[in-house]
């Protein structure tokens, strides 16, 4: 009994910790709390490959995971610290100092941490033995009874208290006063940008298809911000420096002064597999990152262009893909209203024919023109890619669920070769002969096409397989690759079954 309440106090004295520091954040109006940086610096220590196994099976519930990780992590440790309390006090007092040393370490190793960050560490520590001395003081056993009923009242009011705790951090954080301002400034913009419907003959309008547009709201996120940036625009600035003729310091004015050019770009994660979902469609805002690099003068021998975000992420990309014409912007809006915040407010790159992790740095603040002989980028680090250039793919979207119907049956899907475009798709069933599917209109290379075909199908069980051919005469390839180390291959397969 003695055990289960000690591991029990040792959990309830972690949980209001974690409360503790996340109220004590948000009260400090801390742009990250130490449970995020603790999550951060964990994404950060994790290798690629088990990185993209982690992406791969959970996609873009990986954020709610890591911080629940954490959260766990914690909680766990804390079972032991209790179950040490009695009997081993100073290896408690030893893991509680450790955990408040790495907490504090890991909330200096981010962009924004600093004293307040490591106070709130400490606090959480403090909180941890406060709870503990309270719960499991040394009590006469002839009194055991009293003793146990002392021990559940203050465990209930413990249990009370961190509840309420816990509740107000969480409605401080959503009145971060930060976060507040930075919505306001957003919501105050008018940027000369529209929001523009689907082109006329891009979208078939099939039932169950996903639409040509992708919306804002349905946009795929995969970064590695727990918690997004918060910069107001009117502090955001863009420093350009490296092999350049002279260095230049943008703000978020200057880009506005230079005119918002608007352009249908599809932009997809090096993580999307075969078939997948991580790819999107939308009109973006923004300026030529071309013009730019020509007014700075890029001098001999550079490659490269090295972009960080405002939390530290590092992202390198071919300046071939920068320079030589295609619509590679500096983003400020999205479907023609201002970026939304997780998608890299106030301002973010967009470069089509890359994967994003070469290309699509979010919240980007920083510039160097170098050589990719020179650095190695956040995801390259970790096993990925150089330069990242986009493969020829589709994706079958209909039938959905795997049933159809005897009889004419639609199949559909998109398919995409930023850059170069798509000249055809076709559609085989169990193997037999390719078969032509109609494509719809598109504005340019640098978008996803819808295709259809009318299937005549039979009963049974059926396996439907898509490929595409890009403007180049280059087919989608049927050799399966991972999407590792720059991106998956193969045809994309249904299983159907028709009755």
């Amino acid at each position: 009994m003695t055990s289960r309440r000690n591991i029990a106090s040792g959990v309830l004295a972690a949980a209001a910790a974690i409360a503790a520091s996340e109220a004590l954040a948000a009260l400090l109006s801390l742009r990250e709390s130490p449970v995020l940086a603790v999550g951060q610096s964990v994404i950060r220590l994790t290798p690629g490959p088990l990185a993209e196994a982690i992406i791969g099976v959970v996609g873009q519930a990986d954020k709610p995971l890591a911080i629940g990780s954490v959260v766990l992590a914690i909680i766990a440790l804390g079972a032991v610290v209790g179950g040490w309390w009695l009997t081993h006090r100073v290896w408690a007092f030893g893991l509680v100092t450790l955990l408040v040393g790495l907490t504090s370490a890991a909330v200096l190793s981010r962009p924004y941490g600093g004293a307040a960050g490591v106070f709130t560490s400490l606090a959480a520590g403090v909180v941890v033995l406060g709870v503990l001395e309270l719960l499991l003081q040394e009590r006469d056993h002839q009194q055991a009874d009293l003793a146990r009923r002392s021990f559940l009242r203050t465990f209930a009011i413990i249990t009370v208290a961190t509840v309420f705790i816990g509740a107000a951090g969480q409605v401080l954080a959503s009145r971060h006063r930060r976060r507040e301002a930075v919505e306001r400034a957003r919501a105050s913009l008018k940027l000369p940008s529209r929001t523009s419907a689907s082109p006329v003959g891009t979208d078939f309008e099939i039932p169950d298809q996903d639409p040509w547009l992708t919306t804002n709201r349905d946009f795929y996120r995969i970064d590695t911000a727990l918690s997004p940036p918060l910069i107001d625009p009117a502090e955001w600035s863009l420093r350009i420096h490296g092999l350049v003729d002279k260095e230049l310091t943008l703000t978020y004015q200057d880009l506005l002064d230079r005119g918002l050019e608007d352009a249908w770009i599809t932009i997809c994660c090096v993580s999307n597999p075969v078939g997948g979902d991580l790819i999107g469609n939308t009109v973006w805002g923004g300026v030529s990152i071309k013009a730019i690099l020509d007014e700075v003068g890029i001098q001999s021998g550079a490659d490269a262009l090295l972009s960080t975000s405002d939390d530290g992420w590092t992202c390198g990309t071919p300046l071939e893909a920068l320079t030589d014409g295609r619509n590679a912007l500096l983003a400020l809006t999205m479907n023609g209203e201002p970026l939304p915040i997780p998608h890299g407010f106030p301002v973010r790159q967009v470069v089509p024919g890359l994967y994003g992790y070469v290309s699509a740095t979010k919240w980007v603040v920083d510039w160097e023109v170098t050589r990719f002989a020179d650095f190695e980028a956040y995801w390259t680090q970790r096993g990925w890619g150089e330069r990242g250039p986009v493969k020829t793919e589709s994706r079958i979207d209909v039938p959905r669920g795997g049933i159809a119907d005897v009889g004419t049956t639609t199949v559909a899907g998109v398919a995409w070769a930023q850059g170069v475009g798509i000249s055809g798709v076709e559609v085989r069933v169990d193997e037999g002969p390719w078969q032509k599917a109609k494509l719809a209109e598109v504005p340019n290379v640098d978008t996803w096409v819808q295709w259809t075909y009318d299937w005549d199908a039979t009963a049974g069980d059926h396996t439907i397989e898509a490929r595409a051919t890009n403007a180049d005469g280059e087919p989608q390839t049927s050799a399966r690759a991972d999407v590792l180390p720059d991106g998956a291959t193969g045809y994309p397969g249904v299983s159907v079954t028709v009755g």
